[in-house]
């Protein structure tokens, strides 16, 4: 038995030797960190006007963080809810340009604002948008799960269409779109496949993606975010 083993034996690397306190333990004369007090905010956060935690840095057009100070994408500001027509029409041009993840700012500030009984049907469009997020960044397994949960809330709604939402529909592209990423990954998927129609009335097709749009798949995020 080796002696790293052994109850006594050779000490794993980087433990304490006897006498040696631990790393947490005050010393004499050192200053410790005092704790976080109650209502107040910690520096360097960003919050807003409420005192509440937010995420001010920019993003680019999948939702990624960026470093402070660089242009980033538009985003939702905080606090602004649309009337669900001008939700629907203000993600679905999102959705065509290639920019889900702030389609899904949309309509998750509409879910939070949305009457209980229309509650899981918002959360369920968030949902899509963000797993149309992980497509586009390259997350096929992120990708698939949160699309098969969007099509899960959206479907429960059918056949009825609230606001014009083809709930049946949509939740049938979701569901077929994420049997294909399983079945054949993200490499084949089209701009296109990724801008699913979210309301029953027929619309002019969205058009190809404009230059610099970031299309199905690119570097996969190691967050799975």
């Amino acid at each position: 038995m080796a002696a790293a083993d052994r109850p006594g034996g050779a000490r794993r690397p980087g433990a304490p030797q006897p006498g040696t306190p631990e790393p947490d333990t005050p010393q004499p004369g050192m200053t410790q960190p005092s704790a976080p007090q109650p209502g107040i905010p910690r520096p360097g956060r960003d919050r807003d006007a409420a005192g509440r935690a937010r995420n001010a840095r920019p993003r680019d057009g999948l939702g990624r963080p960026l470093d402070r100070g660089s242009a980033g994408e538009p985003t939702m500001p905080e606090g602004v809810v649309l009337p669900p027509g001008e939700a629907l029409a203000a993600a679905q041009e999102l959705l065509d340009t290639g920019r889900p993840f702030h389609a899904h700012e949309v309509l998750e500030a509409a879910w939070k604002a949305a009457p209980p009984v229309e509650r899981d049907l918002w959360q369920g469009l968030a949902q899509l948008a963000v797993g149309l997020t992980h497509a586009r960044r390259g997350n096929p397994a992120g990708a698939a799960a949160l699309l098969r949960r969007g099509a899960a809330r959206v479907g429960g709604y059918a056949p009825a269409r609230p606001h014009d939402i083809d709930t049946g529909g949509l939740a049938a592209a979701a569901t077929a779109l994420a049997d294909r990423i399983d079945r054949d990954g993200l490499a084949l998927l089209t701009g296109s496949d990724l801008a699913p129609r979210l309301r029953a009335t027929p619309a002019t097709p969205s058009a190809p993606d404009p230059p610099g749009t970031p299309g199905p798949p690119t570097t996969p995020d190691p967050r799975g975010r």
